[in-house]
Protein backbone atom coordinates (compact mmCIF):
# COMPACT_ATOMS: atom_id res chain seq x y z
CA UNK A 1 0.00 0.00 0.00
CA UNK A 2 2.68 2.95 1.39
CA UNK A 3 5.19 3.94 -1.51
CA UNK A 4 7.83 4.20 1.29
CA UNK A 5 10.44 2.00 2.23
CA UNK A 6 13.01 1.21 5.08
CA UNK A 7 15.72 3.51 4.34
CA UNK A 8 13.80 6.28 3.39
CA UNK A 9 13.60 9.84 4.54
CA UNK A 10 10.13 10.10 6.61
CA UNK A 11 7.53 12.40 5.10
CA UNK A 12 7.44 16.33 6.39
CA UNK A 13 4.28 16.48 8.16
CA UNK A 14 2.41 18.71 10.45
CA UNK A 15 -1.00 17.72 12.50
CA UNK A 16 -2.95 18.89 15.03
CA UNK A 17 -3.43 16.42 18.00
CA UNK A 18 -6.55 16.05 20.15
CA UNK A 19 -5.78 19.05 22.14
CA UNK A 20 -5.13 21.28 19.39
CA UNK A 21 -1.24 21.16 19.68
CA UNK A 22 0.41 20.93 16.38
CA UNK A 23 3.03 18.44 15.87
CA UNK A 24 5.83 17.97 13.16
CA UNK A 25 8.77 15.66 12.17
CA UNK A 26 11.04 18.43 13.32
CA UNK A 27 9.24 18.10 16.39
CA UNK A 28 10.93 14.70 17.29
CA UNK A 29 14.25 15.04 15.66
CA UNK A 30 17.40 13.32 18.41
CA UNK A 31 14.33 11.01 18.83
CA UNK A 32 12.89 7.43 17.93
CA UNK A 33 9.29 8.28 16.44
CA UNK A 34 6.75 5.30 16.41
CA UNK A 35 3.87 7.04 14.04
CA UNK A 36 1.06 4.69 14.15
CA UNK A 37 -2.04 4.83 11.86
CA UNK A 38 -5.06 3.43 13.02
CA UNK A 39 -8.81 3.34 11.04
CA UNK A 40 -10.70 4.71 13.42
CA UNK A 41 -11.01 5.62 17.38
CA UNK A 42 -12.99 3.70 19.94
CA UNK A 43 -13.49 0.89 17.99
CA UNK A 44 -11.99 -2.62 19.11
CA UNK A 45 -8.85 -3.07 17.70
CA UNK A 46 -7.91 0.15 17.35
CA UNK A 47 -7.85 0.48 21.28
CA UNK A 48 -6.82 -2.88 21.82
CA UNK A 49 -3.46 -1.26 19.90
CA UNK A 50 -3.28 1.62 21.42
CA UNK A 51 -3.58 0.41 25.13
CA UNK A 52 -0.73 -2.27 24.46
CA UNK A 53 1.28 0.55 23.58
CA UNK A 54 0.32 2.55 26.89
CA UNK A 55 0.36 -0.10 29.12
CA UNK A 56 4.84 -0.32 27.84
CA UNK A 57 5.05 3.36 27.39
CA UNK A 58 7.43 3.70 30.05
CA UNK A 59 9.29 1.21 27.87
CA UNK A 60 9.48 3.38 24.98
CA UNK A 61 10.66 6.39 27.01
CA UNK A 62 13.24 4.43 28.30
CA UNK A 63 14.16 3.56 24.80
CA UNK A 64 14.25 7.26 23.86
CA UNK A 65 11.39 6.88 21.82
CA UNK A 66 7.87 9.14 21.34
CA UNK A 67 4.82 7.66 20.30
CA UNK A 68 1.89 9.51 17.90
CA UNK A 69 -1.05 8.00 16.77
CA UNK A 70 -2.87 9.37 13.74
CA UNK A 71 -6.44 8.58 12.59
CA UNK A 72 -8.81 11.27 10.35
CA UNK A 73 -10.71 11.24 13.30
CA UNK A 74 -11.87 14.59 14.31
CA UNK A 75 -9.86 16.54 17.51
CA UNK A 76 -13.21 15.91 19.45
CA UNK A 77 -13.26 12.23 19.01
CA UNK A 78 -9.71 11.75 19.31
CA UNK A 79 -9.96 13.70 22.51
CA UNK A 80 -12.44 11.56 23.59
CA UNK A 81 -10.48 8.15 22.85
CA UNK A 82 -7.69 9.53 24.63
CA UNK A 83 -9.57 10.37 27.94
CA UNK A 84 -11.07 7.09 28.07
CA UNK A 85 -8.21 5.28 27.85
CA UNK A 86 -5.61 7.83 29.64
CA UNK A 87 -3.45 7.77 27.03
CA UNK A 88 0.22 9.55 27.39
CA UNK A 89 0.79 10.14 23.86
CA UNK A 90 -0.74 12.44 21.34
CA UNK A 91 -3.34 11.44 19.03
CA UNK A 92 -3.13 13.49 15.25
CA UNK A 93 -6.72 14.26 14.28
CA UNK A 94 -5.89 14.29 10.57
CA UNK A 95 -9.29 15.37 9.33
CA UNK A 96 -8.03 16.37 5.70
CA UNK A 97 -5.23 13.28 5.82
CA UNK A 98 -2.64 15.44 4.66
CA UNK A 99 -0.45 13.04 7.02
CA UNK A 100 -2.08 9.48 6.00
CA UNK A 101 -1.48 10.70 2.42
CA UNK A 102 1.97 11.71 3.13
CA UNK A 103 2.30 8.10 4.20
CA UNK A 104 0.08 6.51 2.10
CA UNK A 105 -1.79 4.38 3.75
CA UNK A 106 -4.90 5.68 2.74
CA UNK A 107 -6.90 3.19 -0.09
CA UNK A 108 -9.04 0.56 -0.85
CA UNK A 109 -10.10 -2.16 1.78
CA UNK A 110 -12.27 -4.78 2.19
CA UNK A 111 -14.72 -5.82 5.17
CA UNK A 112 -17.89 -8.36 5.81
CA UNK A 113 -17.66 -8.30 1.80
CA UNK A 114 -18.35 -4.65 1.23
CA UNK A 115 -15.21 -2.40 -0.33
CA UNK A 116 -14.48 0.96 0.74
CA UNK A 117 -11.53 3.51 0.99
CA UNK A 118 -10.25 3.88 4.52
CA UNK A 119 -6.59 3.79 6.54
CA UNK A 120 -4.64 0.57 6.37
CA UNK A 121 -3.23 -0.21 9.89
CA UNK A 122 0.87 0.70 9.54
CA UNK A 123 3.02 1.64 11.91
CA UNK A 124 6.49 3.47 11.01
CA UNK A 125 9.24 4.01 12.73
CA UNK A 126 11.38 6.67 12.20
CA UNK A 127 14.57 6.66 14.11
CA UNK A 128 16.35 10.40 15.78
CA UNK A 129 17.57 11.40 12.06
CA UNK A 130 14.13 11.23 10.29
CA UNK A 131 14.59 7.81 8.26
CA UNK A 132 11.88 5.17 8.12
CA UNK A 133 13.82 2.47 10.12
CA UNK A 134 10.55 -0.06 9.98
CA UNK A 135 7.73 -0.52 8.28
CA UNK A 136 4.97 -2.88 10.29
CA UNK A 137 1.73 -4.21 7.56
CA UNK A 138 0.59 -6.55 9.61
CA UNK A 139 -0.33 -5.05 12.47
CA UNK A 140 -0.94 -7.35 15.90
CA UNK A 141 -3.29 -5.13 17.84
CA UNK A 142 -2.80 -6.77 21.13
CA UNK A 143 1.08 -6.99 21.34
CA UNK A 144 1.94 -4.33 18.76
CA UNK A 145 4.71 -3.37 21.78
CA UNK A 146 6.61 -6.67 20.63
CA UNK A 147 6.51 -5.77 17.18
CA UNK A 148 8.19 -2.36 17.69
CA UNK A 149 10.64 -3.30 20.25
CA UNK A 150 12.22 -6.24 18.69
Amino acid sequence: MTHLKIGDAAPQFSGVDQDGTKHTLEDYKGKKLVVFFYPKANTPGCTAEACDLRDNYERFQANNYELLGVSADSAKAQKKFEEKYDFPFALLADEDKSVINAFGVWGPKKFMGKEYDGIHRTTFVINEDGIIEDIIKEVKTKAHTAQILK
